[in-house]
């Protein structure tokens, strides 16, 4: 994989490039996709936006969103888009498999695979331009550095900036998360200073949600969430049933993971939720227990020291007790968290 600084004296030429992201995407996902989109439409590129599957209607304000193409939905369409492609962007996942059905497409393209990513363990024989920095708060923050870095500071209008804000602030749990560092507040004090009116985005994200959405975590909080103190560990279990009674949304759930790390001892909270085709399971932990290792061990799965997610066939009372066994099997580390 050559290093990304190699595509800045290429941006300037217009090509077709499609922009792609993790399926399920979050605000970090679709905001480093269209901060990126707004930010090469300057150079009169042909380009278009792909997301695996659908996402939550809490992102639809981002500006371009209207524009993102659901390939579960238009599958013909965006087919003969990335076939036609001279550039592949992927941001924000750095395995092919974490774009399900597209995967087979990706693979097979002709296109140029550009990665900008801060996951671990990427898979680089794939890409041949990117970036792959775990140290990184956000790939929103990479995708401003890649502006910054290429000498492009002067396009990021509020368009960009606004797009680029919502997945740092998301993904460092508005700036609460040890991957916030001072390189994050220069980017935030730089978009400011651009026009960025940030009270926009956080009431756009977080001022949206359903009455049924909080009955649903008044649930899940009361009937659905167990702690393990002797283990230092938080486990909420949604079967299906609840995610039909409470009308659930995709993006509904999401964040609900972090609800227990604000318990007094919590080191590691996670949520197993059943998808029906799938077991969803979500980490977050505390200190030095890593959830990636975790999660690769014994989820499928995988993403940051702190922070990470994998899958299961099996049913949700096996996932559910293969959790309860890894969580013993890891108390050395889980039961000797000192606060």
């Amino acid at each position: 994989m050559q290093p990304i600084q190699n595509l800045y004296t290429k941006l300037s030429t217009p090509c077709k490039v499609v922009i792609t992201m993790h399926q399920k995407p979050d605000g970090d996902a679709m905001g480093s996709t269209l901060g990126l989109y707004h930010f090469l439409k300057q150079f009169d590129h042909e380009i278009t936006v792909i997301s695996p599957t659908n996402w939550a209607s809490f992102l639809n304000w981002m500006p371009g969103c209207d524009k993102v193409l659901d390939y579960e939905v238009q599958t013909d369409k965006s087919n003969k888009i990335i076939d036609d492609a001279d550039w592949i962007f992927c941001l924000d996942f750095n395995t092919l498999s974490r774009t399900k059905r597209m995967e087979e497409k990706l693979v097979n393209a002709a296109a140029t695979r550009i990665l900008i990513d801060h996951h671990q363990q990427p898979q680089v024989e794939v890409f041949e331009y990117g970036i792959s920095d775990t140290a990184k708060s956000s790939t929103c923050e990479m995708v401003y550095d890649f502006i910054i870095n290429a000498g492009q500071g002067d396009k990021i209008n509020v368009e960009v900036a606004q797009c680029l804000y919502a997945g740092v602030m998301t993904d460092t749990g508005s700036f609460r998360f040890p991957s916030t560092t001072a390189s994050v507040h220069r980017m935030i004090a730089d978009l400011k200073e651009k026009g960025l009116e940030h009270s926009i985005v956080h009431e756009n994200l977080f001022d949206n949600f359903l009455e049924s959405r909080y009955r649903f975590i008044g649930n899940i909080l009361s009937n659905r969430m167990e702690i393990f103190y002797e283990y230092n560990t938080a486990l909420i279990t949604i079967p299906q049933s609840d995610l039909i009674k409470y009308d659930v949304k995709t993006g509904d759930t999401e964040g609900l993971v972090n609800f227990p790390l604000s318990i007094k001892g919590i080191k590691l909270a996670s949520i197993i939720i059943d998808r029906g085709e799938e077991r969803k399971s979500s980490f977050r932990s505390k200190g030095d227990f890593d959830v990636n290792t975790f999660a690769r061990k014994y989820f499928n799965g995988g993403g940051h020291f702190n922070a990470a997610g994998g899958f299961n066939k099996e049913p949700l009372e096996v996932v559910v007790d293969k959790f309860k066994k890894a969580m013993i099997e890891n108390r050395e580390q889980l039961s000797t968290y000192q606060f």
